[in-house]
């Protein structure tokens, strides 16, 4: 006769067998992964978390004693926390909001092709420092997207960094050009979001 505790044993025992084969499998490609050098990644698709997922990035990368650079496109009508906070931090953090604001509300494409190219200088200073480890370039695909900068030379500057910088790109329609050169893409999926209830926009969610 089955009891549940025998049932239960014998679950826990499947169990164990397939996360040690399991293990075995990852333990195998972390020990074939040797290679080191700096990323590039990219955040895009219509979901939240894009920003989001970048900034959790500058915070870990904190954690670990390195530098950061921050180059934020488009976006600059609006304070926001993660502003806000990494700015407490000038040591460890060059950090530069240089849009105006969405395309929306400034309505302007040559202002804004114009903070794009002043966004893309700040950031090849950046993408040019061997002593930051980590560069940050918030809604870049966005600039990308309306033609404000040429995604070639901004590719090339990219792929001119020091060896071991890592470079997170942000936004939503990552051209098919940036997505071919990058190591990691994450695509964002909308699946429900408050605003289309009526739920407006609130500090420490959106902003």
């Amino acid at each position: 006769m089955i009891t549940p505790n025998t049932e239960s044993a014998e679950r826990d025992a499947r169990h164990k067998a397939r996360m040690a084969r399991k293990k075995a499998l990852v333990d195998e490609k972390i020990a074939q992964a040797r290679d080191e050098y700096g990323l590039l990644l990219v955040h895009s698709g219509n979901g939240k978390g894009k920003s989001s997922s970048a900034f959790g990035m500058v915070a870990r990368a904190l954690g670990h004693g390195l530098k950061v650079g921050v180059v934020q496109f488009i976006k600059g009508g609006m304070a926001t926390g993660e502003e806000q906070f990494f700015r407490r931090f000038p040591d460890e953090v060059s950090y530069h909001v240089m849009g105006e604001g969405y395309t929306w509300d400034t309505q302007d494409r040559q202002r804004d092709i114009e903070k794009a190219r002043q966004a893309w200088a700040a950031a090849r200073q950046l993408l040019s420092d061997p002593q930051v480890a980590l560069v940050v370039l918030d809604e870049l695909n966005i600039a990308l997207k309306h033609h404000y900068l040429d995604v070639d030379t901004v590719l090339r500057d990219i792929e001119s960094r020091p060896e071991l910088q890592h470079v997170v790109v942000t936004g939503r329609g990552a051209p098919p050009a940036l997505i071919e050169a990058a190591d990691t893409v994450t695509e964002m999926n909308l699946v429900k979001h408050a605003f289309k209830a009526g739920v407006k926009a609130q500090k420490g969610v959106e902003f």
